[in-house]
Formats: C-alpha cells, sequence, structure tokens
C-alpha cells in the first residue's frame, strides 16, 4: 500500500481515468475515490467469506495464502479501472496491459519471483473479467475475481452521479445511481442460509435498475451466487422526484 500511495504516475493515470469517464463521457467516477471504495468493499467481502471457511483460489490452487488472497482482491480493485485512460469499450483489457508495470514494482519487496508471477496471474484474471461478460467465456474463474466484480458494481450509492447529473446527464444510469442512498453489507443471514447480505436502500424504484442491470449480472457470473442475499427497499412513505421534466 506504501508503493501504490507513493507512485505518481498511477495517481495521475487515475486522475486521467476520471477525465475520461467524467468530462468526456459524462460517466460515473472511475478514479481515486472509486478504487478506493472497491478496494475496501472487496477486502470486506473475502473476510466474511473466509470466516465462513470458504477457500481463496489463490490458497487452493496454489498453496498460498489467505492474506495474499487478500493482496489479490485489493490490487484487483486498485488497478481494475486503469484502461479507462485509453477508451470505455474494453476498458478492462487495456486495465490489465497498464497494471503490469505497476504490479511488478508493488509485489517486488514482499515476494519472491515464482509468487511474484502467481499473484500476478491472479490479479490480471480478476482485472480482465471484471466487467460485466458481454463475451462468452469472460465468466470469472477465481473466489477473488468474482469478488472484485461483485464490490465494482456496489459502489452505486449516490454521490458518484452527482458530477455528471449537475453537468446535465440525465439518462437512466443517472437517475437510478441518484436513487441509491445507502449500500450496507452484513453476515450471517439467518433466513437464507447465506453468509453475506447486501442492504440496498432507495429513495426512487429507478434505483431498481443499478440492481438489475449492473450488480445482478455480476453476481449471477460470479460463481459466488450461493454466497449472497440482496435485499433493495424504497425509504420514506413516497418516493423521491429526482428530475421534474425529460425532453428530447
Amino acid at each position: 500500500m506504501d508503493a501504490v500511495k507513493q507512485n505518481r504516475k498511477l495517481h495521475t493515470y487515475w486522475r486521467c481515468s476520471n477525465v475520461m469517464a467524467i468530462e468526456r463521457m459524462g460517466y460515473t467516477d472511475h478514479g481515486p475515490t472509486h478504487v478506493k471504495i472497491v478496494s475496501n468493499l472487496a477486502l470486506k467481502l473475502l473476510r466474511i467469506l473466509v470466516a465462513k471457511q470458504v477457500t481463496p483460489s489463490i490458497v487452493k490452487d496454489y498453496g498460498m495464502k489467505n492474506e495474499d488472497a487478500e493482496v489479490v482482491v485489493v490490487l484487483g480493485s486498485i488497478f481494475h479501472d486503469l484502461g479507462m485512460v485509453v477508451i470505455r469499450n474494453h476498458h478492462e483489457m487495456y486495465s490489465g496491459l497498464l497494471a503490469l508495470e505497476f504490479l511488478d514494482s508493488c509485489l517486488a519487496s514482499a515476494y519472491g519471483e515464482e509468487e511474484r508471477a502467481i499473484v500476478t496471474s491472479e490479479v490480471l484474471h480478476a482485472i480482465v473479467s471484471h466487467e460485466r461478460p458481454y463475451v462468452p467465456n469472460n465468466n470469472p474463474l477465481t473466489i477473488e475475481a468474482g469478488i472484485v466484480g461483485i464490490a465494482d458494481a456496489l459502489d452505486m450509492e449516490a454521490g458518484r452521479a452527482r458530477i455528471p447529473f449537475s453537468a446535465g446527464k440525465i439518462d437512466i444510469h443517472a437517475v437510478s445511481a441518484l436513487s441509491i442512498e445507502k449500500v450496507e453489507i452484513t453476515e450471517n443471514e439467518l433466513e437464507t442460509g447465506k453468509p453475506i447480505t447486501i442492504k440496498i436502500t432507495m429513495s426512487n424504484s429507478a434505483g431498481v435498475f443499478q440492481i438489475d442491470e449492473l450488480l445482478k449480472p455480476r453476481i449471477e457470473t460470479s460463481g459466488l451466487q450461493k454466497y449472497f442475499h440482496v435485499v433493495a427497499e424504497i425509504t420514506g412513505e413516497r418516493e423521491r422526484r429526482i428530475i421534474e421534466k425529460l425532453e428530447i
């Protein structure tokens, strides 16, 4: 983490990601705030699953430790959107290419050559498979990669959409994102038997779009469906009006 914090080039790439995403495309945040949120969410999800005796893939397949799985999900989260500096379409592929340079420098002080190669391969898989799989056979194949994809989709609270919305971007993506008030992750869902409950609080039913189009596909293709229970509720007696009128 010290290596990440001190890397000026990486921080500049994150700034470039947001120039491309927010200023040029009217998208939501894809920069440093987003990756910090995703990293923390991914780490929390992984730790809950490990506590429930779920074995991370890097442990099962390579005999490494749970701590190494934490490295994979955190670095996968940190680097997953770097490709936005190039273009949105297939940005996950560019993210993997750009991440290679940083992975080598970040891991050099903690791992030997063989372990560094293993961790790098697992991080790259998490990066490239994090996006909704529009093409066949692009689903996450590891516990860690599935977690990164879900954590990415969970960064859906209203604050992420405020900048493009204020700039005049009014579409279902912006309106639905502004409908999400809070996302909470809790463990021990006794009624369903699933270890993780994701509770989403909405001010408007437009938020269903975020859940159905962004979160649901990530969970369904993650290989981790049996561990997640999602509950979405609208707060208050009446739905909050987000826009007055839309003209085309």
